[in-house]
């Protein structure tokens, strides 16, 4: 009884002095998202992170084969659905610097060292008080959609200019992109003629 007490009473000095080391700054400078957050504060966002990963997930290897065929899915998945706050090199930028937290530079160690299975699990299920939205359904499609973009993020500290290059073409586009590609594509091709 008295060990059971003592885990209690140390578990609530712990809750407390993290809520000190980590509400009170935030209190104190507001919550505006334009600060950087504190150490402690980054630290439990990634523990907070850590476990809302499913354990079975945690140590996942991908079970989809690396092949040349497979990197260019996840490329080509990545520039149409992700690029717009990762950017196309997956370095965060776009809207994903407007965000709180910012979109991470996944080209770094912080997003590199994570598994195979917790990139699937933050892809697939979001991560929530972030602006990473849950793509997965949990379908077998889903899953099979995923894996490609997993290998693709390991692969983001090697792309190319080449690959980049041809992201941007796979970039989704705005109504007044559209409306301009069409308005050069009749310019170069003249204008279109109406015989049957």
């Amino acid at each position: 009884m008295k060990r059971a007490l003592f885990i209690l009473a140390l578990a609530f000095v712990v809750i407390v002095t993290a809520a000190l080391l980590i509400v009170v700054p935030m209190v104190r400078s507001g919550l505006s998202t334009h600060e950087e957050p504190s150490a402690m504060e980054a630290f439990a966002a990634r523990m907070v992170r850590r476990w809302a990963v499913p354990s079975d997930l945690r140590d996942k290897k991908n079970p989809m084969p690396l092949t040349p065929a497979v990197i260019a899915d996840g490329r080509a998945h990545f520039a149409d659905h992700c690029a717009s706050c990762h950017g196309n090199d997956g370095r965060g930028v776009g809207i994903g610097k407007q965000m709180y937290p910012e979109a991470p530079d996944m080209t770094q160690a912080v997003t590199q060292s994570l598994s195979d299975g917790e990139l699937f699990a933050i892809i697939e299920n979001g991560v929530r008080l972030t602006g990473m939205p849950g793509f997965g359904s949990g379908t077998s499609e889903s899953a099979a959609g995923t894996w490609p973009l997993v290998h693709f993020i390991r692969h983001l500290p090697k792309l190319t200019p080449a690959e980049l290059r041809e992201m941007e073409k796979l970039n989704p586009r705005t109504p007044a992109e559209h409306e301009a590609m069409k308005a050069e594509e009749e310019f170069l091709n003249g204008p279109a003629s109406h015989e049957h």
